[in-house]
């Protein structure tokens, strides 16, 4: 799969591109920001070994975090991207786990999670779980933690069309 996006805040604009593999596996993430007098961009590479690599640029003064990855080892299990405000990076361990088409019980994964917007790349550990039968195009979404949880409604192709609370999908006439 490749996607790419943009998003604009009252304080800043984003874009991404995401470059996923075989078996839905993160292979890299771009992504820009800029708000009035800064901006930030982050290339977070995804090794055929599993190693993650971050690339970095910074312009101006923020009061956010530095961007990129200080601890490559705490991504060692990561296999995916989780990009900040953004729900299609929901899909590739939706699509992995085959959540639109099976029950899975709760799956603990690790996520190389990126801040918006100051593009600091952190873990973060979540837990996938569906069960079609009970609650069809439904993907219970939780942190390991459990301080969020929410139901992500997903269309047959595992694509996030309603993640409540942050983006609901459009329809475009045309």
């Amino acid at each position: 799969m490749r996607a790419h996006g943009t998003s604009v805040t009252p304080s800043y604009a984003s874009s991404w591109q995401l470059d996923v593999g075989l078996g839905w596996v993160t292979r890299s993430i771009s992504v820009q920001v800029h708000g009035g007098q800064w901006s930030r961009s982050l290339l977070l590479e995804h090794a055929a070994d599993g190693q993650w690599d971050a690339v970095t640029t910074s312009f101006g003064i923020t009061g956010l975090p530095g961007p990129g990855l200080a601890d490559p080892a705490i991504l060692q299990d990561a296999i995916d991207c989780d990009l900040g405000l953004c729900p299609v990076t929901n899909t590739m361990p939706i699509r992995r786990l085959r959540l639109n088409e099976q029950a899975v019980p709760a799956t603990n994964l690790v996520m190389a999670w990126i801040e918006m917007p100051s593009l600091r790349v952190l873990r973060s550990d979540q837990v996938y779980a569906s069960d079609p039968a009970a609650a069809p195009g439904t993907v219970h979404y939780a942190s390991a933690s459990g301080d969020f949880q929410t139901d992500l409604v997903i269309d047959s192709d595992g694509i996030v069309i309603d993640y409540p609370h942050l983006a609901r999908r459009v329809q475009i006439p045309g």
